[in-house]
């Protein structure tokens, strides 16, 4: 999972946890992680977010009420909602529905590939309603070709948003 986030450009993974330091050095060694802080108290993981959020955009990964405050601080929270609890889902600003973490660089492509196609639609759909109007003022276009214009293009639209149901990630997973 660290090597398929590094893949999609996550540049520092960084574990904080609230277990032993020496149980944390070892899953960290073996996970391939870049940085570890353990024996850390929720409001600890808060900190250490915070002096993280000057490198860039901070996501938090967690799944029970101790992560909650640093889920809440992070640029973007993501609880594990199979194994996570009420407050850590309430809290974050996405929920994965299976304790799986290879689903988190599933969830961080097919955002970056979302805001992609948001951007078309606006693009295109500004466009097409510019072209309307100075049709409108300058051509006299037709009140009916407008409306088709402008419909037509709404369906381009919804037709264009729809490509995400098939999105499959960079490593061909869905």
């Amino acid at each position: 999972m660290v090597k398929a986030l590094k893949t999609i450009g996550v540049e520092r993974v960084v574990m904080v946890t609230g277990d032993n330091r020496r149980v944390a050095a070892a899953i960290a060694r073996q996970a391939g992680i870049d940085e570890f802080h353990a024996e850390l108290l929720p409001e600890d993981k808060v900190r250490v977010l915070k002096s993280l959020k000057h490198i860039g955009p901070v996501a938090m990964v967690g799944d029970g009420v101790n992560d909650a405050p640093a889920l809440a601080t992070a640029t973007v929270g993501i609880a594990m909602g199979a194994a996570g609890t009420d407050v850590a889902m309430e809290t974050a600003d996405v929920v994965l529905m299976s304790d799986n973490l290879h689903n988190i660089p599933y969830a961080i492509s097919l955002s970056r590939h979302a805001r992609s196609v948001v951007w078309q639609n606006l693009t295109f759909a500004l466009s097409v309603i510019v072209v309307l109007i100075v049709s409108a003022l300058g051509l006299a276009l037709p009140l009916t070709l407008g409306v088709v214009g402008h419909e037509g293009s709404t369906v381009l639209v919804c037709l264009n948003g729809l490509r995400l149901l098939a999105f499959r990630g960079k490593a061909g997973e869905k």
